[in-house]
Protein backbone atom coordinates (compact mmCIF):
# COMPACT_ATOMS: atom_id res chain seq x y z
CA UNK A 1 0.00 0.00 0.00
CA UNK A 2 1.31 3.58 -0.80
CA UNK A 3 2.53 6.26 2.11
CA UNK A 4 0.13 9.07 1.79
CA UNK A 5 1.65 11.87 0.64
CA UNK A 6 2.82 14.56 3.75
CA UNK A 7 2.08 17.93 2.65
CA UNK A 8 1.94 20.99 5.08
CA UNK A 9 0.76 24.07 3.57
CA UNK A 10 2.02 27.74 4.97
CA UNK A 11 3.03 30.90 4.66
CA UNK A 12 6.61 31.91 4.76
CA UNK A 13 7.84 34.76 7.18
CA UNK A 14 10.41 35.84 4.61
CA UNK A 15 9.56 34.43 1.13
CA UNK A 16 12.59 35.54 0.27
CA UNK A 17 14.90 33.93 2.39
CA UNK A 18 17.30 31.33 1.30
CA UNK A 19 16.08 27.43 1.94
CA UNK A 20 17.44 24.11 1.07
CA UNK A 21 14.20 22.38 -0.21
CA UNK A 22 14.48 22.89 -4.06
CA UNK A 23 10.84 24.35 -5.39
CA UNK A 24 8.59 24.37 -8.52
CA UNK A 25 7.09 27.75 -9.13
CA UNK A 26 3.47 28.09 -10.33
CA UNK A 27 3.10 31.52 -11.60
CA UNK A 28 0.45 33.42 -13.19
CA UNK A 29 -2.08 36.12 -13.37
CA UNK A 30 -4.75 36.64 -10.74
CA UNK A 31 -7.87 33.71 -10.73
CA UNK A 32 -6.23 31.83 -13.29
CA UNK A 33 -6.92 28.75 -10.87
CA UNK A 34 -3.08 28.36 -9.85
CA UNK A 35 -4.43 27.48 -6.36
CA UNK A 36 -6.95 24.99 -7.66
CA UNK A 37 -4.10 23.06 -9.88
CA UNK A 38 -2.10 22.96 -6.86
CA UNK A 39 -4.99 21.14 -4.99
CA UNK A 40 -5.80 19.18 -8.35
CA UNK A 41 -2.17 17.50 -8.77
CA UNK A 42 -1.91 17.12 -4.89
CA UNK A 43 -5.21 15.14 -4.74
CA UNK A 44 -6.54 17.89 -2.81
CA UNK A 45 -3.37 17.41 0.05
CA UNK A 46 -2.61 21.15 -0.08
CA UNK A 47 -4.28 23.37 1.89
CA UNK A 48 -5.03 26.35 -0.64
CA UNK A 49 -7.08 28.31 1.79
CA UNK A 50 -3.69 29.62 3.89
CA UNK A 51 -3.01 33.01 3.99
CA UNK A 52 -5.73 34.11 1.28
CA UNK A 53 -9.00 35.09 0.74
CA UNK A 54 -11.44 33.85 -1.96
CA UNK A 55 -9.67 34.44 -5.75
CA UNK A 56 -6.78 36.56 -4.35
CA UNK A 57 -3.14 35.29 -2.96
CA UNK A 58 -1.42 37.86 -1.34
CA UNK A 59 2.23 36.20 -0.14
CA UNK A 60 3.51 32.90 -1.54
CA UNK A 61 1.59 30.08 0.23
CA UNK A 62 4.51 26.75 0.52
CA UNK A 63 3.33 23.54 -0.26
CA UNK A 64 6.06 21.15 1.52
CA UNK A 65 6.14 17.46 -0.04
CA UNK A 66 7.31 14.84 2.35
CA UNK A 67 9.89 17.38 3.33
CA UNK A 68 11.79 17.37 0.07
CA UNK A 69 10.36 19.71 -2.29
CA UNK A 70 8.10 22.97 -2.40
CA UNK A 71 5.47 23.88 -4.75
CA UNK A 72 5.16 27.65 -4.34
CA UNK A 73 2.15 29.28 -5.14
CA UNK A 74 3.14 32.87 -5.59
CA UNK A 75 0.20 35.56 -5.72
CA UNK A 76 -1.32 36.47 -9.00
CA UNK A 77 0.39 39.59 -11.20
CA UNK A 78 -1.97 41.93 -12.82
CA UNK A 79 -5.14 43.48 -12.35
CA UNK A 80 -6.83 42.53 -8.72
CA UNK A 81 -10.58 43.23 -8.40
CA UNK A 82 -10.92 45.64 -5.26
CA UNK A 83 -7.30 45.75 -4.73
CA UNK A 84 -5.57 49.23 -4.99
CA UNK A 85 -2.53 49.52 -7.95
CA UNK A 86 0.02 50.42 -5.56
CA UNK A 87 -0.34 46.95 -4.00
CA UNK A 88 -0.79 45.22 -7.41
CA UNK A 89 2.50 46.70 -8.20
CA UNK A 90 3.99 45.72 -4.90
CA UNK A 91 2.81 42.05 -5.23
CA UNK A 92 4.52 42.32 -9.31
CA UNK A 93 8.23 43.71 -7.75
CA UNK A 94 7.85 40.82 -5.47
CA UNK A 95 7.11 38.33 -7.82
CA UNK A 96 9.64 39.81 -10.55
CA UNK A 97 12.76 39.80 -6.77
CA UNK A 98 11.74 35.99 -6.08
CA UNK A 99 12.58 34.75 -9.41
CA UNK A 100 15.28 36.64 -10.06
CA UNK A 101 16.51 35.80 -6.62
CA UNK A 102 15.74 32.18 -5.47
CA UNK A 103 18.63 29.71 -6.54
CA UNK A 104 16.42 26.81 -5.95
CA UNK A 105 14.03 26.99 -8.47
CA UNK A 106 13.95 23.62 -10.30
CA UNK A 107 11.55 25.43 -12.93
CA UNK A 108 8.48 27.38 -13.26
CA UNK A 109 4.47 26.04 -14.49
CA UNK A 110 2.76 29.00 -15.68
CA UNK A 111 -0.67 28.99 -15.38
CA UNK A 112 -3.11 30.86 -18.05
CA UNK A 113 -6.90 31.00 -18.30
CA UNK A 114 -6.99 29.61 -21.68
CA UNK A 115 -10.56 30.49 -22.13
CA UNK A 116 -9.65 34.30 -21.33
CA UNK A 117 -6.25 34.55 -22.54
CA UNK A 118 -6.53 35.23 -26.40
CA UNK A 119 -9.17 38.49 -25.78
CA UNK A 120 -6.93 39.71 -23.15
CA UNK A 121 -3.90 39.46 -25.02
CA UNK A 122 -5.67 41.45 -27.68
CA UNK A 123 -7.02 44.09 -25.89
CA UNK A 124 -3.01 44.79 -25.03
CA UNK A 125 -1.89 44.53 -28.26
CA UNK A 126 -4.62 46.96 -29.09
CA UNK A 127 -3.16 49.51 -26.73
CA UNK A 128 0.16 49.16 -28.28
CA UNK A 129 1.39 47.19 -25.09
CA UNK A 130 3.10 43.37 -24.83
CA UNK A 131 0.77 41.61 -23.30
CA UNK A 132 1.84 40.70 -19.78
CA UNK A 133 1.26 36.72 -20.06
CA UNK A 134 3.83 36.96 -23.24
CA UNK A 135 5.41 39.14 -20.61
CA UNK A 136 6.05 36.77 -17.78
CA UNK A 137 6.42 33.78 -20.34
CA UNK A 138 9.57 35.40 -22.12
CA UNK A 139 10.85 36.35 -18.55
CA UNK A 140 10.50 33.17 -17.39
CA UNK A 141 12.55 31.48 -20.36
CA UNK A 142 15.03 34.30 -20.16
CA UNK A 143 15.85 33.73 -16.31
CA UNK A 144 16.22 29.70 -17.59
CA UNK A 145 13.50 28.59 -15.60
CA UNK A 146 11.85 26.11 -18.97
CA UNK A 147 8.26 27.00 -18.09
CA UNK A 148 5.78 24.98 -18.47
CA UNK A 149 2.72 25.95 -19.34
CA UNK A 150 -0.74 24.71 -18.21
CA UNK A 151 -2.93 26.51 -20.35
CA UNK A 152 -6.24 26.33 -17.64
CA UNK A 153 -10.16 26.27 -17.67
CA UNK A 154 -10.13 24.14 -20.87
CA UNK A 155 -13.90 22.80 -19.56
CA UNK A 156 -15.08 26.92 -20.98
CA UNK A 157 -14.00 25.99 -24.59
CA UNK A 158 -16.68 24.97 -27.28
CA UNK A 159 -14.78 21.56 -28.32
CA UNK A 160 -15.84 22.42 -31.73
CA UNK A 161 -13.52 25.64 -31.54
CA UNK A 162 -10.70 23.92 -29.51
CA UNK A 163 -7.74 23.48 -31.82
CA UNK A 164 -8.38 27.17 -33.08
CA UNK A 165 -8.33 28.59 -29.38
CA UNK A 166 -5.70 26.60 -28.54
CA UNK A 167 -3.41 28.27 -31.59
CA UNK A 168 -4.40 32.14 -30.36
CA UNK A 169 -3.23 30.65 -26.86
CA UNK A 170 0.10 30.07 -27.95
CA UNK A 171 -0.08 33.34 -30.05
CA UNK A 172 -1.04 35.02 -27.25
CA UNK A 173 2.50 33.79 -25.55
CA UNK A 174 4.69 34.90 -28.47
CA UNK A 175 4.87 30.90 -29.97
CA UNK A 176 4.01 29.69 -33.14
CA UNK A 177 0.95 27.81 -34.04
CA UNK A 178 -0.35 25.30 -34.28
CA UNK A 179 -0.01 24.82 -30.80
CA UNK A 180 0.40 20.74 -31.09
CA UNK A 181 3.99 21.23 -32.22
CA UNK A 182 4.24 22.88 -28.49
CA UNK A 183 3.00 19.28 -26.81
CA UNK A 184 6.18 20.00 -24.98
CA UNK A 185 5.53 23.17 -23.40
CA UNK A 186 1.89 24.11 -23.42
CA UNK A 187 -0.52 21.38 -21.45
CA UNK A 188 -4.12 22.24 -21.99
CA UNK A 189 -5.74 21.26 -18.43
CA UNK A 190 -9.03 21.83 -16.01
CA UNK A 191 -8.39 21.83 -12.72
CA UNK A 192 -12.08 21.86 -12.49
CA UNK A 193 -13.21 18.32 -14.04
CA UNK A 194 -9.55 16.93 -14.46
CA UNK A 195 -9.30 16.94 -18.38
CA UNK A 196 -5.96 16.71 -18.99
CA UNK A 197 -4.53 16.42 -15.86
CA UNK A 198 -2.94 13.30 -16.34
CA UNK A 199 -0.79 14.71 -19.57
CA UNK A 200 -0.14 17.52 -16.91
CA UNK A 201 1.59 15.19 -14.50
CA UNK A 202 3.63 13.08 -16.39
CA UNK A 203 4.75 16.41 -18.01
CA UNK A 204 5.78 17.14 -14.36
CA UNK A 205 7.39 13.83 -13.77
CA UNK A 206 9.61 14.80 -17.42
CA UNK A 207 10.72 17.88 -15.98
CA UNK A 208 11.66 16.86 -12.24
CA UNK A 209 13.78 13.90 -14.21
CA UNK A 210 15.47 16.69 -16.29
CA UNK A 211 15.74 19.10 -13.06
CA UNK A 212 18.15 16.06 -11.51
CA UNK A 213 15.60 14.87 -9.18
CA UNK A 214 14.07 11.80 -10.16
CA UNK A 215 13.10 10.65 -7.15
CA UNK A 216 10.29 13.55 -7.17
CA UNK A 217 8.52 11.85 -9.97
CA UNK A 218 6.43 9.96 -7.37
CA UNK A 219 4.43 13.14 -6.24
CA UNK A 220 2.72 13.54 -9.72
CA UNK A 221 1.88 9.98 -10.31
CA UNK A 222 -1.37 9.59 -12.53
CA UNK A 223 -2.74 6.69 -10.66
Amino acid sequence: MRRPLAIHSYVPEDPLEETELPEIVFVGRSNVGKSSLIRAITRGGADVRVGKRPGVTRWPVFHELDGELVLVDLPGFGFMKGVPRRHQERVKDLIVEYLETKDNILFAVHVVDAKALPEIAERWERRGEIPIDREMFQFLNERGLDPIVAANKIDKIKPVRFEEHMDRVVEALGLFPPWRQWLDTVFPVSAKTGEGLVEFLEALQERVRKAGHPEFARFFRTR
